[in-house]
């Protein structure tokens, strides 16, 4: 077979586990805060204190990422995406067969420590191998957002056919399975190790790097801070404000509100290899800050509606944000800077859940918390004017 075509093939393959291995970091969690709703019968608790029992391991999803970025950098990306299927499969099991809140806290805590592989690792990898940047980031965007939807109908389901127990092992034996095919089609010869970009960028200079790399802590974090604060909320919102479908509401909203989100990736990733990714940025942020606004006080088919633009404009953020990061740091340091990301993203942010428990039982609604991150929507578009000119960069002449 001639070398471009066993190129494409292993950029076709390392895109499609890309996409899978995106939908599967980020399932897991929203079918938790489904599950929260029916937890506290099970384990005796209330719901913030069940809320509780997830925080170690979003902790950890995001404090870890550095480490595990390094690891794919200095050891091998295909060998912590295998580490990575296969671990998730068998923490989310684990998660299913706990047995009291500690046990489940130690579950979800495992889950987080291998969930924190896929998006330092798993980006890191798909843009080294991508034939056009923003698509395939767009692409995989769309699967980051279908975990979520996916995991309404696939929680909403298993809970009321088989119990909260099921919503997990199911999923966890899936992910498991996908890890054994990976390992097969690595030993094949159709995924493959990827050192160096595809198509490379021109090396920025160390003044644009310094000065994007300060900017984007401060984006990065505020919009992963809307991002995981929303997540949690919205299934106790749907639940409260669209009538006495209760559970099925929750799921039904949370799985329209993701699905319709993560398809504006697509759009989002086509606009960022044609136009400004710096302004893309800037302005999905600016849109935010009404629509949050809106998500506080509506009620209703208007919830859903308002839930789904501003989720959409929140993710639409992602594949110019992730093109920005790349563009800014050296390919063989790109794992390590995308876990750093991660820590602000999911880590330092994925504070955002215990937050919605205190803003809820001090204000006894929803309504400040999105207010708050109304604010912090505005905080990214005031920011992100001072990352550097596209202009700026394409003077920079290209170097090792």
């Amino acid at each position: 077979m001639p070398n471009s075509a066993i190129n494409h093939r292993s950029a076709r393959a390392s895109l499609a586990f890309s996409c899978a291995g995106h939908a599967y970091a980020h399932i897991f969690e929203p079918i938790f805060f489904i599950a929260a709703l029916v937890l506290p019968a099970e384990m005796g608790l209330s719901y913030e204190e069940v809320l509780a029992l997830i925080v170690a391991g979003k902790l950890l999803y995001g404090l870890l990422a550095p480490l595990a970025g390094w690891l794919g950098d200095r050891w091998s990306t295909v060998g912590m995406m295998a580490v990575y299927f296969l671990g998730l499969g068998v923490a989310a099991v684990l998660v299913g067969l706990s047995q009291g809140p500690w046990m489940l806290m130690l579950a979800l805590a495992l889950m987080g420590v291998f969930g924190s592989i896929y998006h330092p690792v798993g980006i890191a990898w798909l843009i080294r191998n991508a034939e056009d940047k923003g698509k395939a980031v767009g692409l995989n965007g769309v699967f980051g957002g279908i975990g979520p939807a996916l995991a309404g109908v696939v929680a909403g389901g298993l809970i009321a056919t088989s119990g909260w127990r099921a919503a997990f092992i199911a999923p966890g034996v899936v992910v498991f399975a996908t890890g054994v095919l990976f390992l097969v089609m690595l030993a094949k010869g159709v995924v493959v190790e990827a050192t160096a970009d595809r198509r490379p960028e021109p090396v920025a200079s160390k003044g644009d790097t310094v000065r994007a790399g300060l900017v984007l802590s401060v984006t990065m974090l505020c919009a992963g801070l809307i991002y995981q604060a929303t997540q949690p909320a919205l299934p106790k919102m749907f639940a409260e404000r669209l009538g006495e479908a209760g559970l099925w509401a929750a799921a039904g909203g949370v799985s329209v509100v993701y699905l319709l989100a993560g398809l504006t990736q697509i759009l989002a990733g086509h606009l960022a290899d044609r136009l400004s990714p710096r302004r893309i940025y800037m302005a999905v942020a600016v849109m935010q800050v009404p629509l949050l606004l809106g998500v506080a006080y509506a009620s209703g088919l208007g919830l859903v509606a308002v839930a789904v633009l501003a989720v959409s404009f929140n993710m639409a953020a992602i594949p110019a944000e992730n093109i920005l990061l790349a563009r800014y740091t050296p390919a063989k340091w790109r794992g390590t800077a995308f876990g750093l990301k991660f820590i602000l993203s999911f880590g330092v942010s994925g504070l955002g859940v215990p937050l919605v428990s205190v803003m809820r039982v001090a204000t006894g609604g929803f309504e400040a918390l999105f207010i708050l991150l109304a604010a912090s929507a505005a905080v990214v578009a005031l920011a992100a004017t001072q990352l550097p000119t596209e202009r700026e960069a394409a003077a920079v002449a290209p170097a090792e």
